[in-house]
């Protein structure tokens, strides 16, 4: 009977066989897919290389010309003066400073100069020749890591572990920092000044954040005269606590035979301390609360103004970029030239395939 059972073995290496093949093909046909990627590109960039060969004339044409399109740009346009001011935010009014901005902007594109004039109190033609106004945060990377450190911390740590700084920094809005810079470039010089800072007043004076000030203040206020009468009381029982000890004192000298408490002394030596150390940290809290009053005192406070008599300014801005007019230009054209280029070539693609499938 054993000699008519199944041999199982032989099917099972089999087996084996094809799947290592199937693996192998698999690999191979992944590498290949990967080959024919790299070979691609280099196909695309030896295409490139001979194409920009072709037309390196008319792209050298067009480069002399922005430089000579940007040296008279230079020449020619007008001066703009600009300076800034840095102001720190003890309140959340960056989503109304940027409306504030955003509003002047509008105003000043519609060359609507009596209503700038207005809001910020100077000459309608002071108003006319200021051209716009830029608001950006002031933050470096090292800020923007503690503020991401600060804000995981907050979190659970099983959600903290999902958030990375890119995702942080994508959703966070510029009006939510502390720090802001604004910008005013004008034609003229000007008291530049006296304009950034009316723009501060003008946002301070938002009924809604004074409320917040107020309040916060009188709640401050509050804390202060609770803590001056908690040290006033602790100071009257520390002078209680003193005299005890110096009539126990005088008791134990004087030879007197007296009956105290067991542990009396050594208790009022202890409250006495514990009075000392809560009069330390009640002393610590009226240092904050002072230093939260002055930040409360300012809805937002200048930190620094910079060139307030303004200084000029002609660069020309290439992606986000500030840079000359004859750089700007240089580039702008002969990337232009370049696209036009390509799209004829394209369009020469289109027509032979055309041909071959009709």
């Amino acid at each position: 009977m054993s000699k008519n059972l199944p041999e199982q073995q032989p099917s099972e290496e089999i087996d084996l066989g094809q799947l290592f093949k199937l693996i192998g093909n698999a690999f191979e046909r992944f590498f290949r897919f990967i080959g024919s990627i790299f070979n691609a590109f280099f196909l695309a960039f030896v295409w490139v290389v001979f194409f920009t060969k072709k037309h390196v004339l008319k792209l050298v044409v067009a480069g002399v010309i922005g430089v000579v399109l940007g040296i008279v740009k230079q020449k020619t346009e007008v001066p703009v003066y600009k300076s800034t001011i840095v102001v720190k935010q003890n309140y959340n009014t960056g989503q109304h400073l940027y409306n504030t901005i955003e509003h002047y902007n509008s105003l000043l594109a519609e060359k609507d100069s009596i209503s700038i004039s207005q809001l910020l109190q100077i000459e309608p033609h002071e108003a006319n020749m200021l051209q716009e106004f830029e608001l950006e945060s002031v933050l470096s990377e090292n800020q923007k890591m503690e503020l991401f450190n600060e804000y995981t911390e907050g979190l659970d740590s099983v959600i903290a572990q999902t958030v990375t700084f890119k995702d942080f920094i994508s959703n966070s809005n510029e009006f939510e920092h502390s720090f802001q810079k604004i910008t005013l470039l004008s034609k003229e010089k000007n008291n530049f000044k006296k304009i950034l800072k009316q723009i501060v007043t003008n946002v301070s004076s938002n009924e809604f954040f004074k409320n917040e000030q107020k309040k916060d203040l009188n709640e401050l206020n509050r804390r202060e005269e609770i803590i001056n009468e908690s040290l006033r009381k602790s100071d009257s029982l520390q002078k209680v606590y003193r005299e005890v000890l110096e009539k126990s004192a005088e008791k134990v000298a004087g030879g007197t035979t007296s009956i105290t408490f067991e542990g009396a002394d050594d208790k009022s030596v202890t409250k006495e301390f514990e009075l000392y150390k809560n009069d330390i940290e009640l002393g610590r809290e009226l240092v904050e609360i002072n230093r939260e009053k002055e930040n409360a005192s300012e809805i937002l406070e200048v930190v620094s103004i910079q060139n307030d008599k303004g200084t000029i300014s002609n660069a020309s801005k290439l992606f986000g970029l500030e840079t000359s007019w004859t750089i700007s230009l240089t580039i702008k054209i002969v990337l232009a030239l370049y696209l036009v280029l390509l799209l004829l070539e394209f369009l020469k693609f289109l027509e032979r395939y055309k041909d071959k499938v009709q």
